[in-house]
């Protein structure tokens, strides 16, 4: 019994004897309920930046406490815009920095653009607004089908029905969702659901296939397109046309795969797609392909891109820019 009170003894004195931790568990009340401050400005690192060399633009401020904020980018020529957001007492290299993507198409370009900072819960307060120019655009990794920087391409082919108001030409504008140019498909065909297309062959850029991955899984197609406010009747279809036997010539019992687009938001929007994901379509209908039925993206030798609407429903149009395969994810504009 003795040694029993003394080892109970001994192992009270232990914890009396220990110190109790005293570190902070969670944010700081005053963190979360404390008076909102700016106690450092909102600047940037640098007022001219070229992102085609891989220049970036970082943002700093410093608050008084945590809070939820918004750093608003906006070019002053094509409309683009791109939001940071964040919850923190520092914006810093470590949460704010811009490469020159964007948020809302189109992409930025060789332009002046202004920032300013945003606390959403805060109605009282507002940054300076920050003048950057931008120098050089930002180049996204891929293989470009076309980008319609370099005019029409002797190598293309279209064909365009018998129709009213038919257009199918490249435009110069600084609204182009990349670049300068973009390629306007419109007109009115009152007998049949297809206005007019236009073929990229590989051959165009002096290459007998696409230099794609062999694995479909791997490989996405992206595209810009822009549907004009007034417009309800477009539908856009891309068909991919593979060389099965890889002799050079496209023949009928050869794979092709396709995918349609239909309502369309106005404006400018990105749509991707896997290559993996494409089907054969016959009227619009999935169908057994005539070739080998095996998706070999490192076999596609030319993309047919058709402008079609129901022919009584009257004058259609869609804008196309920016053609680009990406590997392993969709284009990140």
């Amino acid at each position: 019994m003795k040694y029993l009170i003394t080892s109970l003894f001994l192992f009270s004195l232990f914890f009396i004897s220990c110190d109790r931790d005293k570190s902070v568990q969670g944010p700081l009340l005053d963190d979360i309920y404390g008076e909102f401050s700016l106690l450092e400005p909102f600047t940037t690192s640098t007022n001219a930046v070229d992102f085609s060399t891989g220049e970036q633009v970082v943002f700093e401020a410093t608050f008084g406490k945590q809070v939820n904020w918004e750093i608003h980018i906006e070019g002053q020529t094509s409309g683009a815009k791109r939001i940071i957001e964040g919850f923190s007492s520092t914006i810093n290299a470590t949460n704010a920095v811009w490469n020159g993507r964007t948020n809302v198409l189109p992409m930025f370009k060789t332009e002046p653009c202004r920032a300013y900072l945003l606390v959403p819960n805060e109605d009282n307060f507002s940054s300076d607004t920050l003048s950057i120019s931008v120098l050089g655009e930002r180049v996204t990794p891929g293989f470009v089908v076309t980008d319609f920087e370099s005019g029409f391409n002797s190598g293309w082919n279209t064909f365009l029905q018998s129709g009213a108001n038919m257009n199918f030409r490249i435009v110069e504008s600084p609204l182009a969702a990349q670049g300068n140019f973009y390629y306007e498909m419109g007109g009115e065909v009152p007998f049949d659901f297809l206005i007019g297309l236009i073929e990229f062959p590989a051959s165009a850029q002096q290459l007998q296939r696409y230099p794609l991955s062999t694995n479909p899984n791997n490989v996405y197609f992206n595209v810009f397109l822009y549907k004009p406010e007034n417009i309800r009747n477009e539908f856009i279809l891309f068909r991919f046309l593979e060389d099965d036997n890889e002799d050079g010539t496209l023949q009928n019992n050869e794979d092709v795969y396709s995918f349609e687009t239909r309502s369309l938001q106005p404006g400018w929007q990105q749509i991707s797609i896997r290559y993996s994901d494409l089907v054969n379509l016959v009227n619009g209908q999935p169908a057994p392909p005539a070739g080998n039925g095996v998706l070999e993206p490192h076999k596609l030798a030319r993309i047919d891109v058709l402008l079609l609407a129901d022919p009584s429903t009257g004058y259609s149009q869609l804008y196309m820019d920016n053609l680009i395969f990406t590997e392993n994810q969709p284009l990140q504009p």
